[in-house]
């Protein structure tokens, strides 16, 4: 018998000691709260840790023990001692834990054994289920449990039922008891002992049971009044998306545009360099050097010829060959620098070619060139909307109307919380207002001797009234 409790204790052991145990206080999880990093440990620890740490205060995070990832606390204005209870609790640990204590109650049985014999030493396999007292019960033990007179109200289901039983909370103080009540005064749930401890004096105490009706309707037109929200903020959603998208095609419409004309311009410059260039061309073809440089190469070919002419009478041996030399350059025959500056004169030639930048010119030009503007419409965060959008609507028409209405003007006021449409109605003579009281739309009517036209507020409670055809003004105080 020990070797089988040996055996069966060594998984429950190894399952305890692994996924059940916190690594700061080494037992079993008290409260598991688990942080971003997936590491779980017991509240109180992690409050106690959190207190040794002066940077995790200051940085308004809570560093895992193990890991030392931080954890962003939901709400940092509250005490140190009240962050770890802003942690999602481990619910899934947390039915471990149950579950576990459950089967280990007793060793070497399981959690179909009958509860009561379990705690007499003894294994009967357990063949009901006591929901109110949330044991299991053999037999013999459901006999004597059918027969207790303050148990005889209790119902009694099959086993394989379990997961189906409506769960029920223990009180926080008084462990043995449920909560089962309510107490409207305070607005705290309680056990039966908590009722006539501490809720004497309140005059509505009712049963969380008597509630379930109520509770429903309130849920079930919360339910609604969010259905509602969540499609007009679908559509504000809706539209705002599609004047995202529209803001992105004229941005780049926009982008598009600036390009072009940037473009543009810069096609303007190059146009300009292109004048330049050719006018710079234009000058060096039409007024460049080469008539001189063809006058220098004829002079070096009469100089060449000349010299031929000279050193052939040097070496002849005629005396006649020297003397003809001698007087043609003595009688000036060869005048080639009256030749050369002759023709020189007659043509214009170029010293040299300079180009000035007008550069604080073109750069005050590119300062003050315009190439466009942008103009951007902005909306009012607080006071408009991107679109309009339907939320409701109110019908006019009230019980006692002889014509159609003819609403000729509007104006709201919030008298003692509750928000009043009040319009003046032009065909029925008379003053209406309409209100939302218990969830339930309502409305007052206040005849007038002629029919009325404009509506003004005046305070928080009172309105003017301008009726043309008895020339009056009249002061209304609404009180929905």
């Amino acid at each position: 018998m020990c070797i089988l409790q040996m055996a069966t204790a060594g998984p429950e052991k190894k399952v305890k000691d692994n996924f059940l145990t916190c690594s700061i206080c080494l037992e079993m999880y008290t409260d598991p709260c688990t942080l971003k990093c997936d590491h779980t440990f017991c509240k109180k620890c992690v409050t106690s840790y959190i207190q040794t740490r002066p940077d995790a205060v200051q940085s308004k995070t809570i560093p895992c023990p193990c890991c030392r990832q931080g954890t962003k606390v939901p709400h940092p204005r509250r005490p140190v001692k009240e962050w770890a209870g802003q942690i999602k609790p481990s619910i899934i640990i947390q039915g471990l834990i149950d579950t576990y204590r459950s089967e280990v109650a007793v060793p070497g049985t399981s959690s179909t054994c009958c509860t009561i014999c379990q705690q007499l030493g003894e294994t009967t396999p357990g063949v009901l289920l006591c929901p109110e007292c949330e044991v299991v019960l053999c037999d013999k033990c459901v006999k004597i449990h059918r027969v207790t007179p303050t148990l005889l109200n209790h119902d009694l289901c099959d086993l394989s039922s379990r997961s189906k039983v409506k769960r029920r909370i223990k009180c926080t103080e008084h462990k043995s008891n449920r909560v089962e009540f309510h107490c409207q005064d305070c607005g705290k749930a309680a056990c039966q002992t908590c009722c006539i401890i501490y809720h004497r004096a309140c005059k509505t105490v009712v049963t969380i049971e008597s509630m379930k009706p109520g509770m429903k309707a309130a849920l079930m037109e919360k339910r609604l009044g969010m259905e509602k929200i969540l499609k007009v903020r679908s559509k504000k959603v809706d539209i705002r998306n599609e004047k995202l998208q529209s803001n992105s095609r004229i941005t780049e419409s926009a982008v598009q545009n600036i390009r072009l004309i940037c473009q543009t311009a810069i096609n303007k410059i190059k146009q300009k360099e292109t004048q330049l260039l050719d006018e710079l061309n234009n000058i060096s073809q039409t007024y460049a050097d080469r008539a001189d440089v063809n006058l220098e190469e004829i002079e070096m070919q009469m100089y060449r010829q000349h010299c031929e002419f000279i050193d052939q009478a040097l070496v002849s041996d005629s005396e006649m060959d020297l003397y003809d030399a001698y007087q043609a350059w003595e009688s000036g025959a060869v005048e080639i620098e009256d030749v050369r500056d002759t023709e020189a004169a007659a043509t214009r030639r170029i010293d040299d070619i300079i180009f000035t930048p007008d550069t604080d010119n073109v750069l005050k030009v590119l300062d003050n060139l315009q190439l466009g503007e942008i103009d951007v419409t902005y909306r009012d965060q607080g006071t408009c909307q991107p679109s309009p959008v339907l939320v409701d609507t109110i019908d006019g028409r009230v019980s006692g109307d002889e014509e159609e209405p003819y609403l000729q003007d509007v104006t709201v006021l919030v008298v003692d919380g509750v928000q009043t449409c009040v319009v003046t109605d032009y065909n029925n003579k008379c003053v209406k207002s309409f209100f939302t009281r218990n969830n339930h739309s309502c409305h007052s009517k206040l005849p007038l001797d002629n029919s009325p036209d404009g509506i003004t507020q005046l305070n928080e409670k009172q309105v003017m009234v301008a009726v043309p055809l008895s020339r009056q003004i009249v002061k209304v105080e609404v009180a929905p």
